[in-house]
C-alpha cells in the first residue's frame, strides 16, 4: 500500500516536471547529435572512408568542382549528390544513398565491377538539378557559346525536360572511369 501511495505522489506535479525535464534534455541531445552527424557525414573525408570511394574522390579533386578552378572553391559530395530545397527529402535521400553505399562497399567486388556501366546507368539518379542550381544561379552568363545559351534558355523556359546531368554528364569528376580503373587495377 505504501508503494502505491508513493507512485501516486510521483505522478503529480513533481513527476510531470521530472518527465518534462528529461524529455527536454533528451531532445536537446538528439538535436545536437543529429546536427553533428549531418555535418560529419557531409564531407568528402567521410565519404572516402569507404575504400571504393577513393578513386572517385581523386577524380573529383582533379575537376573544376573539386577545387581546380580560379576561385579554388570545392563542392562537397553532398553539394551535388543530394537534393537541395526540402530538408526532409535531403535527409531521406542522404539515408538511402548512405545505406546503399555501405551495402555496395561490402558486397561488390571493385576489381570486376562495371564502373562505366554503373555510372552511365545511374548518374541521373545521383545528381540533382536542385543541387546544381544551388550554386549555378546564372545559366546564361556573358561569353557563353550560342549553343549553350539556346540550351540553357530552353531549360529556364521549361521547353525541355532535360536535366543538368544529361547535358553535362561528367562535370563533377575528371576522368572518373579511367581513374577508377587505374586505381583498382593496382590491387
Amino acid at each position: 500500500m505504501a508503494s502505491a501511495f508513493n507512485f501516486k505522489k510521483m505522478g503529480g506535479k513533481k513527476g510531470w516536471w521530472f518527465g518534462a525535464g528529461i524529455g527536454i534534455v533528451l531532445t536537446i541531445i538528439t538535436v545536437l547529435a543529429s546536427g553533428f552527424m549531418i555535418e560529419t557525414t557531409n564531407t568528402d573525408t567521410f565519404c572516402v572512408s569507404c575504400h571504393i570511394m577513393t578513386p572517385f574522390r581523386t577524380s573529383w579533386q582533379d575537376a573544376v568542382h573539386g577545387g581546380k578552378n580560379p576561385q579554388g572553391f570545392a563542392a562537397q559530395c553532398v553539394d551535388c549528390h543530394l537534393p537541395h530545397g526540402n530538408f526532409f527529402e535531403y535527409l531521406t535521400v542522404k539515408a538511402i544513398t548512405g545505406t546503399n553505399d555501405i551495402i555496395h562497399n561490402i558486397f561488390i567486388d571493385p576489381l570486376t565491377y562495371d564502373w562505366a556501366g554503373a555510372a552511365e546507368k545511374n548518374r541521373l539518379k545521383f545528381t540533382f538539378d536542385s543541387a546544381c542550381r544551388s550554386c549555378h544561379h546564372v545559366l546564361t552568363p556573358p561569353g557563353m557559346t550560342s549553343g549553350g545559351f539556346i540550351a540553357h534558355r530552353a531549360y529556364l523556359l521549361g521547353d525541355t525536360k532535360k536535366t543538368c546531368a544529361e547535358c553535362h554528364p561528367h562535370v563533377g569528376h575528371k576522368n572518373m572511369i579511367e581513374t577508377a580503373n587505374k586505381y583498382f587495377s593496382a590491387f
